[in-house]
C-alpha cells in the first residue's frame, strides 16, 4: 500500500513562486491571521483536502493536476 502526505516544500515553493506572503494567502483563505496559514504550511497543522483544492486553485493549479503536491510517505510504511 502506498502512503502519501501533503509535500510541504512543495506547498511553499508554489506560495513563494506565485509571489504570495503567508498573510496574503491566510486572507485568501478566509483565516483570521497568517499564524493559521503558517501552522499549515509548517506541518503543525493538517490541510484539509478542501483547503488544498483551493490552495491549489490560487497557485494556478486544477484540481486535476493536485498530484504534484503529494509524496509518498515512507515513514509510514
Amino acid at each position: 500500500m502506498i502512503h502519501l502526505k501533503v509535500n510541504l516544500r512543495r506547498l511553499k515553493a508554489e506560495r513563494v513562486a506565485s509571489g504570495y506572503s503567508q498573510e496574503e494567502i491566510a486572507k485568501q483563505m478566509g483565516w483570521k491571521n497568517r499564524l493559521s496559514y503558517t501552522m499549515r504550511e509548517n506541518g503543525k497543522t493538517k490541510i484539509t483536502a478542501d483547503e488544498l483544492v483551493k490552495l491549489a486553485g490560487m497557485y494556478g493549479y486544477s484540481k486535476d493536476e493536485l498530484g504534484i503536491f503529494f509524496i509518498e510517505d515512507t515513514e509510514n510504511k
